[in-house]
Order: C-alpha cells, then sequence, then structure tokens
C-alpha cells in the first residue's frame, strides 16, 4: 500500500484532533474530488513499518482523540489489506482512540451487501471501525456548511450501531 500523506493534527475529518492517513488508490474518480493526485495506486510513499511506527507514536498522546482513514479509497481490496496490520495494532494499543474512515463506497449496499461477502478482510476492518463517511462525493451536491463530509449525499453511519441493529444508523449530531 502506498499513502499521500499522513496529517500529524488534523480537524478538519473528524471530531477533536485527530491523526489523518490518506491511502493511495482510488477507483472511484469523483468528479471535483479535492485529492485527485491519490487516485493513482503508486502516488507518495510506500507504506512501511516505520511509517505505521510513526502514527503510533502520534496517537500516544491525550490531546489525539483518534486516527481518520481517507484517501484515495481505503476501502480498495489492495487498501484494506495493507490498512489491517495497523488498525489491529490501534485497537490493541489504544482502545479508547477513534477510527474514522471516508469511504466512497456506500456501507450497506457496497461494503456490507458486497464486500463482506467476498472479502473476510473487509469484516475484520469494518469490525474496527467507530464512523464511516459513506457515498462517492458528488459536486453538484457539494456543501461548504457540512459538517465532515463533501456533499449532501454522504452518511456519518455509526458503524457499532449498524452491524448491532442491521441497519444504517447515522450520527444525527453532524448530520445538520
Amino acid at each position: 500500500m502506498y499513502f499521500a500523506d499522513i496529517k500529524k493534527v488534523d480537524i478538519a475529518n473528524g471530531p477533536g484532533v485527530r491523526v489523518s492517513l490518506f491511502v493511495s488508490g482510488c477507483t472511484h474518480h469523483c468528479k471535483g474530488c479535492f485529492n485527485e493526485e491519490a487516485w493513482d495506486f503508486k502516488y507518495g510513499k510506500k507504506f512501511t513499518k516505520d511509517n505505521e511506527d510513526f502514527i503510533m507514536d502520534l496517537l500516544n498522546h491525550d490531546y489525539i482523540e483518534g486516527i481518520t482513514l481517507l484517501g484515495g479509497e481505503p476501502f480498495e481490496y489492495s487498501n484494506q489489506l495493507g490498512l489491517l496490520p495497523l488498525i489491529r495494532r490501534i485497537k490493541k494499543e489504544f482502545p479508547n482512540k477513534t477510527i474514522w474512515c471516508y469511504s466512497g463506497y456506500t456501507f450497506d449496499k457496497d461494503i456490507l451487501n458486497d464486500m463482506c461477502k467476498k472479502y473476510d478482510e473487509t469484516k475484520e476492518l469494518l469490525s474496527y471501525i467507530d464512523v464511516l463517511v459513506d457515498g462517492e462525493f458528488i459536486l453538484s451536491k457539494k456543501d461548504l456548511k457540512l459538517k465532515f463530509r463533501g456533499s449532501s449525499n454522504q452518511r456519518i453511519i455509526d458503524v457499532k450501531k449498524s452491524l448491532k441493529e442491521n441497519k444504517v444508523i447515522t450520527i444525527d449530531k453532524y448530520m445538520n
């Protein structure tokens, strides 16, 4: 897996102060994408154990709420494989840190009904994610007033509750 950037201090992609990992590679190619250069699966640098250790050091502060995974596309299968060791380690060493993920794939249709049936890795990765912002960015639905999302079609989903209740549960305080 390659990555485009690691933001040490991010307040735009989830609540509180977060670390953000921008993975490389995306097949959605949304018109108006803010990170078009990260569509290329080989953009940036190869993700290594040193990068993983660096992220763990960044997370080891009380003021850091958690990590946000974006891209590119974290749910591209090759990126799932690259992210799993990091996310397992985060949940083991920092069980109280939250994991947010942005995906152009939809939670219910694409991830649960397609990917989870094909890949055990998808099920495992999803089990670690607290909040998923899902859906492709749609330029005609862009709204700068939205919190933590770029277009009004995107949903901010409580993954744990959604899996437990077997239906999409959005986090309403962020949806307005």
